[in-house]
């Protein structure tokens, strides 16, 4: 195979969600001395933007999103320390957690992938978050942004203690605040003061680079 094979192939087979087929041509690119920073730039993001463009045109939903966003999940988990050994650039660092007292995790965990594929650093706080526990990960990682997801309708108002706990900490202006999950709407993000607000793992990542590019080029004003 040439290196046009393999990166037409990484695309194909992450379009479909083969994980398999994805990590198999990895290695393969890999052992013909491929760069990493060519296989996520020129086959895998390619592959989750068209992923997303199909999901917002209602060609795909939510488990092909899934398939694929694992399919590209696994050459991840293999690129990853490559990138970081070649100094890859990443486009900035997204901090993420699902709030205290909800523990699902699937759509963050999609959302993750998806950051991760557009070339942000992304810290994963797990589930169940404290604020205090935010707090502490943004003092300790310094993130451009930070995402609270919510699943339950009851655990909604976490959003307002969080967004309280960054002001009482003093570095509610140093980071830009999203938040997302199947019950937040619009209305809500603004309610409870937060920058930003994505209905899906798409969105997130256009609003995401969105409102990086308005705070940078603000600082530079």
């Amino acid at each position: 195979m040439t290196p046009d094979d393999i990166l037409k192939g990484l695309y194909d087979e992450t379009l479909v969600g083969n994980g398999p087929a994805v990590l198999d041509l990895t290695h393969q690119a890999l052992g013909m001395d491929m760069a990493p920073g060519s296989l996520l730039f020129d086959a895998l993001i390619p592959a989750l933007e068209e992923v997303g463009a199909r999901f917002e045109r209602g060609d795909f939903f939510v488990p092909e999103m899934l398939i694929a966003g694992r399919a590209m999940a696994g050459s991840m988990e293999v690129l990853r320390p490559l990138l970081a050994d070649t100094g890859v650039e990443t486009i900035g660092k997204f901090l993420m957690g699902t709030v205290k007292g909800d523990v699902h995790d699937i759509g963050k965990n999609l959302v993750n992938i998806m950051l991760e594929g557009a070339g942000f650093e992304v810290i994963d706080l797990g589930v169940q978050v404290a604020p205090e526990k935010f707090v502490a990960a943004i003092d300790e990682h310094q993130p451009d942004i930070v995402g609270f997801s919510a699943f339950l309708t009851t655990t909604m108002p976490m959003f307002k203690a969080n967004i309280n706990a960054l002001e009482k900490a003093g570095m509610r202006d140093s980071v830009i605040v999203m938040v997302g999950g199947a019950p937040v709407t619009q209305e809500y993000a603004d309610a409870v003061g937060a920058d930003g607000y994505a209905a899906d793992a798409s969105a997130t990542v256009k609003r995401a680079k969105a409102l990086l590019q308005e705070r940078r080029s603000k600082v530079l004003a």
